[in-house]
C-alpha cells in the first residue's frame, strides 16, 4: 500500500538524510588519515637547499591531546556550555559536575520547594514521567524520555526510524542557610536503536555532558519563565495600596496610670508594610537615617522643609516638631495586619493627638495605587 504523502515530504524523500552519528563526523569522509606523509624534498648537488616558510606549520599535539581523535573519531560539534539564563543563576566554575548556582529571589520562598516545583513543572510540561521522587534527598528520577527522528523516509514502505531513550537524575542541594544551592543533573541510562535494531553506543565523556548540559539549560530556561512571572507579580503586588486604620488610645494621660498609644493598623503582613514605608517615609518629610528590620524599627529625622506638610496642613503649625523620631513595626495579632507605632528619639510614644492628627496624611499615601515599571 503507498503512503499518503505531501509534496515537502516526497522532497524530504529524496535527500540523503544522516544520523545522529554521522552528524559528530566532518563531510567528505576521513580519508586524509590514510595519506603517508611525505619525505624530505630531494636537493640535487650543487644546488642550494630553499628557504622553507614556516607559515603553514601544523603544530605538534600537546602532552594531554588525544592522538586517536581522527577521522570518524574526531567529533567535530562545537562544545555546549551551560547557560544560567534564570534571574540568580549563575554557572560555578572548576566543577566536573553539571550544575548551576542558585540564588533565592524571593525570602518569602523556599528555594528548595521553588526547585523541586520548578523542575516537576518542566517534566510535566514536556510530559516527562517521574520514576522516583525523594525531598529529603533532593533527588528527582526521569522515567525514559524518547525521542525518533525518521533518517530514511521510504515512499513505499516503513520509514527508518532512529530512537533515542534516556533517563535523568536531577539532584537540588540547598545549603543549611537556604538561602543558595546547587541544581546538578546526570544522565543515568541511554540507548539508541535505528530502524528496530539496538545500536551498540559507548558514550564518551563529552556525549554525557553534551546530552546532561541540554536537558540543564532547558530546566534553567523554563526556570528563567517562572522566576519572571514571579517577580512581575510580586512587584504588582507591592504597586497596590495598603488600607491604614488609626486605633486610638486611652486619654487623656492620667496621672498614675499608664498611657495606651493611639497606632496604625496596616492591613497587610510585616514584610510588605515594611517595604511600602521606604517609599511612603520619604514622600511625608521624614528622612530615614537609619533601620533596623530585625527590631522593626526606622530612625527619622523630621524637618520644616516638605512640601507635604504645607500641602496637608494649609500652612499652619506641624503636628510633629522638628527632631528625631522612631517608628516600630511589630505583628499584630492577625498575622496579615502589621502594628505600626510613631516614638521619640529616646523611644516614648507620641500623644495620642499627634498620632492621630498624622494619621490623614500617612494612610493617603500609604492607600495609592503606585505605578510598576
Amino acid at each position: 500500500m503507498l503512503k499518503k504523502v505531501t509534496p515537502l515530504v516526497l522532497i524530504a524523500a529524496v535527500t540523503a538524510c544522516s544520523s545522529p552519528a554521522d552528524r559528530r563526523q566532518a563531510n567528505g569522509g576521513d580519508e586524509y588519515t590514510n595519506v603517508l606523509v611525505e619525505s624530505a624534498l630531494i636537493i640535487p648537488e650543487g644546488l642550494n637547499t630553499p628557504v622553507f616558510s614556516k607559515e603553514y606549520d601544523i603544530p605538534k599535539p600537546g602532552s594531554k591531546a588525544h592522538a586517536s581523535l581522527v577521522g570518524k573519531q574526531l567529533d567535530i560539534r562545537p562544545p555546549l556550555q551551560v547557560l544560567p539564563m534564570a534571574e540568580g543563576t549563575h554557572v560555578e566554575e572548576g566543577s566536573d559536575n553539571i550544575k548551576i548556582v542558585v540564588e533565592s529571589i524571593d525570602i518569602d520562598i523556599e528555594l528548595k520547594n521553588e526547585l523541586f516545583d520548578v523542575i516537576k513543572d518542566y517534566l510535566a510540561s514536556k510530559s516527562i514521567v517521574i520514576l522516583n521522587e525523594d525531598f529529603d534527598k533532593g533527588l528527582i528520577e526521569t522515567d525514559w524520555i524518547e525521542n525518533k527522528e525518521v533518517i530514511d523516509s521510504n515512499f513505499w514502505g516503513s520509514d527508518e526510524i532512529y530512537t533515542l531513550r534516556q533517563r535523568y537524575e536531577f539532584q537540588i542541594d540547598v545549603r543549611p542557610h537556604g538561602r543558595s544551592g546547587n541544581l546538578m543533573i546526570d544522565l543515568i541510562d541511554h540507548e539508541e536503536n535505528f530502524d528496530g535494531k539496538q545500536q551498540d553506543i559507548i558514550l564518551t565523556g563529552e556525549d554525557k555532558r553534551r546530552y546532561t548540559i541540554d536537558m540543564l539549560n532547558n530546566a534553567v530556561a523554563y526556570m528563567s519563565i517562572k522566576r519572571n512571572q514571579a517577580i512581575k507579580a510580586k512587584r504588582l503586588r507591592e504597586s497596590l495600596g495598603i488600607d491604614v486604620n488609626i486605633v486610638k488610645g486611652t486619654g487623656p494621660e492620667v496621672e498614675g496610670e499608664d498611657l495606651v498609644a493611639s497606632y496604625w493598623l496596616a492591613e497587610a503582613p510585616f514584610k510588605r508594610t515594611w517595604e511600602r514605608l521606604r517609599i511612603v517615609l520619604p514622600e511625608m518629610g521624614f528622612e530615614v537615617v537609619d533601620m533596623d528590620r530585625n527590631k522593626g524599627l526606622y530612625y527619622i529625622n523630621v524637618t520644616d522643609d516638605s512640601g507635604f506638610w504645607s500641602s496637608l496642613w494649609n500652612e499652619k503649625e506641624l503636628p510633629v516638631k522638628e527632631g528625631s523620631y522612631r517608628m516600630m513595626l511589630e505583628d499584630d495579632t492577625d498575622a496579615e495586619k502589621t502594628r505600626v507605632y510613631l516614638r521619640d528619639s529616646s523611644d516614648k510614644p507620641l500623644t495620642n493627638e499627634v498620632v492621630e492628627a498624622v494619621y490623614d496624611g500617612f494612610s493617603e499615601l500609604m492607600q495609592e495605587d503606585r505605578k510598576i515599571r
